[in-house]
């Protein structure tokens, strides 16, 4: 993968199948370090995207005139 934005749900992909890899131990170290470096580079881009979605959220909100942030509760269950 390039160092270019991958979306959310791409990244947490890429970064299920780097820790699956990582965890069967089968790579050689260089392999490792560099699909480690890859899955710290993809978890910051991740908390960067999320942090982004929830100040969006909070923006949104306060434009409604409802400032607080309420639990989500679903009745799929």
């Amino acid at each position: 993968m390039t160092d270019q934005k991958t979306s959310f749900e791409a990244a947490m992909q890429e970064l299920e199948e780097i820790v699956v890899e990582m965890e069967k131990g089968d790579i050689p170290l260089e392999q490792s370090l560099k699909k480690f470096e890859r899955g710290i580079q993809l978890a910051r881009q991740s908390q960067q995207q999320l942090k982004a979605a929830e100040q969006k959220v909070q923006i949104l909100m306060q434009s409604n005139g409802d400032e607080t942030l309420a639990d989500f509760e679903s009745d799929e269950l």
